[in-house]
Parts: C-alpha cells; sequence; structure tokens
C-alpha cells in the first residue's frame, strides 16, 4: 500500500470550501456510514471530492469482534460503496458495537485472549474475502480492562493482524488515552506493533478529567500525543497520516494549520533518524 501523507476527516461543514480552495490537504478520510444512503447531498459532494483527491473509507458499524453473526446487508452496502468510489483502502474498530440486534453506538474493547484471537481472525477473513481486500483495524481508546485477557493490546493487535493477514490503522491519540487510563507505557505500545502492519495514523483531540482521559474528537491535538506521535514516526518510519474532528468542528483553514504540525513533526523525526 502507498503513502497518501496528510489528510483530514472529510466533515460536511468543509465540502464547499474544499472544492473552492483545494487546501493543503492531501487526502480525505470518509466516515463510511455517512454515504450508505442512496442520493442526497453527501453523495453528491463526495463524487466532486473524489475528483480532486483520494480518499479512505472509515466505518464504525462493522463490529468485527462481536458475537453476533455478520451484517452482510451492511457490508453489501460497503462494498457498492466501495466499487463506486474506489477508496484506497478501508478501515473500520478492531472491537463490538452491540448484541442482540442492538446497537449500542459505542466502540467497545475487546479481552485479550486466544479465544479472541481466533474468533476475530475468522471474521476478518470471512470479511475480507467478501470484500475482496485486506482491510484496516484501529485500535480504540478504553475504559474498563477484563480479568480474563491473556496479553497485552499491542500483542493481541499483533496477532489479529498476523493471523488475518489485515492491516492497523493506529490511533495514536487512543493509545495516550488508555495509556494513562490503564498505566502503561505508551512507547513499549509502539515497539509492541508490527511495524510492517501499520499503514494509518490517527491523531485527535480528547478531555483530560485528571483521573481519567476521554477520546472526545472535539479539541485540537494535545501536547502529549504530539510527543508521542514523533515518537511513533521514530519507531514506525514514514505512515499514512490524518487529523479526526467531529465536534466543535472550526473553520477548514485552522485543521489545515494543525495538520502541518504533523507535518513538521514528521519531517524532523524522519530526518533525525535518516
Amino acid at each position: 500500500m502507498k503513502t497518501l501523507g496528510f489528510g483530514l476527516g472529510l466533515r460536511p461543514a468543509h465540502y464547499q470550501d474544499i472544492l473552492r480552495d483545494r487546501p493543503r490537504v492531501d487526502w480525505f478520510e470518509v466516515l463510511t456510514e455517512n454515504y450508505l444512503v442512496p442520493g442526497g447531498s453527501p453523495l453528491h459532494y463526495l463524487e466532486q471530492v473524489r475528483r480532486e483527491f483520494p480518499i479512505a473509507m472509515h466505518g464504525v458499524s462493522m463490529s468485527i469482534g462481536s458475537t453476533e453473526p455478520l451484517d452482510y446487508g451492511y457490508l453489501r452496502d460497503l462494498k457498492q460503496l466501495i466499487s463506486r468510489f474506489e477508496p484506497t483502502w478501508v478501515s473500520d474498530h478492531l472491537c463490538w458495537t452491540g448484541i442482540d440486534g442492538h446497537n449500542l453506538h459505542d466502540l467497545l474493547p475487546l479481552p485479550y485472549t486466544e479465544e479472541t484471537v481466533r474468533h476475530v481472525v475468522d471474521r476478518i477473513l470471512r470479511v475480507q474475502d467478501y470484500l475482496g481486500l485486506q482491510l484496516l483495524l484501529e485500535n480504540v481508546s478504553s475504559y474498563l480492562t477484563y480479568k480474563t485477557s491473556e496479553m497485552t493490546e499491542w500483542d493481541f493487535l499483533t496477532r489479529v493482524a498476523d493471523g488475518a493477514d489485515c492491516h492497523l490503522l493506529l490511533d495514536v491519540n487512543n493509545i495516550y488515552v488508555s495509556s494513562v487510563n490503564h498505566r502503561f507505557d505508551p512507547l513499549a505500545y509502539l515497539a509492541g506493533v508490527p511495524a510492517r502492519r501499520v499503514r494509518q495514523i490517527h491523531l485527535a483531540g480528547h478531555q483530560n478529567n485528571g483521573t481519567h482521559i476521554i477520546d472526545t474528537h472535539d479539541a485540537p491535538v494535545a501536547a502529549p500525543v504530539w510527543d508521542l506521535y514523533g515518537d511513533a514516526v521514530r519507531i514506525l518510519g514514514e505512515v499514512t497520516t490524518m487529523i479526526e474532528r467531529d465536534d466543535n468542528i472550526p473553520v477548514l483553514a485552522e485543521l489545515v494549520d494543525e495538520l502541518d504540525v504533523a507535518r513538521t513533526i514528521a519531517s524532523q523525526h524522519l530526518a533525525a533518524v535518516a
């Protein structure tokens, strides 16, 4: 997979500015679920953006870790969207999102066990076979752990990615959030994931509540996350990077300036290890 450079999440508030100004953005990440309904302005604007920029598709509904049956209705619609817009890659989250047919609208962590590895690998393989591509799976932020876990999160990611021959979307903000909440070393996490599997990095803001941190995507990237991103570049090398902002969305120019910070940090750390 090729490196796309530095991107932003495609948000409706910015559609017209993007098409008018062609900002300093190398690519856009599309929230899959926003474009699954036929017709309407989202698909109209996505068609125009896709003519000018590469895109990747990022979903929140695959529930790849669930014990519920795979949702082939959702996968059918996703496959049609992939065929229409030809994204560079498709990603979702290594989590579960519901039970008994109910979507809890949250990205819930998994127990890190051998049994879970086998279960998730089987489901990823079936989804990849159906879609005809390799998925990227993202690490989620977490606020609880399971007593049954048998390995670290980064060992779990490695086992799943190697077992399913899929790739990883490494969310650096989520690593930082979980490292504070669960008191582990984020550098051990970065060193523990297989660099050969990491195809994309997410950066985002969070809410620090003192005793714990919540991944909110409603603020600029925090200073310790920028520091950890520098470590990620030093350890993993050049990786496609984007900034997520889902609430309190500022004007496009402000996000482009923030993306330039990522460019600068990546350039400095790549030069230092060259």
